[in-house]
């Protein structure tokens, strides 16, 4: 069944139960997270991957599988193991996003604690907090030189800023409802923007100068991806859809119809030839980027899928998701190949739902984001 997704202006409780459009008892759930403000810390732990079909218990420390008491030394000669290499506690509420840097030195995280946050990637070590933001974080983006950030949140705005320290640079107003997603062009010259406004909304990078809109979908956009050449984006939305469409002028080129739930997370690959997609249908389903002609689909998750990267050779794919309704569910972030689909390992490290993930620009390491407030630096291979 769909869920319907909506939200009324208000950033607070009672403004999520008061809105013009009805919105999910899943996402009331969601919108309520906690929001006592904590300082960056990091806790060092270990954590096993296990196979699906024949998965090993995870290790017992405070972010490990709650299903599993039982303590598992660790095993570096086993392929289906990651470790885990350490623990972000900066964040007071779930984690909506995470990004790295283009040169892979630093993370930063979007929250619904209203901060986007700023870290070390090799140890956790808080760098600053940016706190500009009237409302909950949704997505951060870095520019492709590394200079900038982006963040899309709930008081309808875009921020731009300095990612050297956290300096503001200017605010992009075009949006009348929450901003859900925003991604840098790869030439660093335009960003695009996605909102419960039904729009995605391409601008000048430089100052936010207004470039075009593009209507083409139904419900909110909750994500946006350029083509690596630049030349097309795509957008996934809540009305089931991902659409394809030129990135000079917005003229529509094709829609992809696979999904019957959210379109939650649309990544190209890096060669452009294929886009994969995350679903509330429990799926993430990879297809041809020429003309959206299904390719296959991943069946490996439980609940909704949140976040979906792929490695920087393309070879393979992560994938995170959760449960709204319980808090709980799946909670995983699976690893699989991009090729077949086939699966590869689980990392079980979280407590919550995972609403984002992040492969290291260099492919070893990856970022998981969750409800339950923390960000997970763990070993790809």
């Amino acid at each position: 069944m769909a869920h319907q997704h909506s939200f009324s202006q208000d950033a607070g409780p009672l403004g999520l139960l008061s809105g013009e459009q009805r919105m999910s008892r899943r996402t009331i759930l969601r919108r309520l997270a906690g929001l006592t403000l904590a300082g960056g810390s990091i806790t060092t732990f270990i954590t096993s991957c296990g196979s699906p079909i024949n998965p090993s218990p995870a290790s017992q420390t405070s972010t490990g599988s709650p299903t599993d008491p039982r303590p598992t030394p660790q095993t570096s000669t086993s392929p289906s193991r990651r470790t885990a290499l350490y623990t972000y506690r900066g964040h007071s509420a779930g984690v909506m996003g995470v990004v790295w840097s283009p040169d892979g030195k630093r993370l930063a995280s979007a929250s619904a604690d209203d901060t986007v946050q700023v870290w070390d990637a090799a140890n956790g070590g808080h760098v600053y907090t940016y706190r500009r933001h009237a409302g909950r974080v949704n997505a951060v983006a870095w520019s492709p030189d590394g200079k900038r950030l982006a963040s899309a949140s709930d008081d309808s705005t875009v921020q731009v800023w300095d990612a050297a320290n956290g300096g503001h640079v200017y605010t992009y107003r075009g949006h009348f409802e929450r901003v859900v997603t925003v991604a840098w062009s790869p030439d660093g010259k335009r960003l695009a923007s996605g909102s419960n406004d039904g729009t995605a909304q391409v601008w000048d990078a430089a100052n936010g100068g207004h470039v075009y809109i593009y209507g083409g979908h139904i419900g909110r956009v909750n994500a946006l991806a350029w083509s690596p050449d630049g030349t097309r984006l795509a957008s996934g939305s809540a009305d089931r859809m991902v659409q394809v469409w030129d990135a000079a002028n917005g003229g529509h080129v094709y829609v992809y119809r696979g999904h019957t739930d959210h379109v939650n997370a649309v990544p190209w690959s890096p060669d452009g030839t294929r886009l994969a997609s995350g679903s509330d249908d429990d799926t993430v389903q990879v297809w041809d980027a020429a003309n959206g002609g299904h390719v296959y689909t991943y069946r490996g998750h439980a609940d909704a899928v949140w976040g979906v990267a792929w490695s920087a050779d393309g070879m393979r794919i992560v994938s995170g998701s959760g449960n709204i309704d319980n808090g709980r569910g799946d909670t995983t972030a699976q690893v699989w190949d991009a090729a077949n689909g086939g699966h590869v390992l689980i990392y079980r490290g979280h407590s919550g739902p995972v609403w984002t993930v992040a492969w290291s620009p260099d492919g070893t390491r990856i970022a998981s984001g969750s409800a339950d407030k923390t960000v997970q630096v763990w070993r790809a291979q």
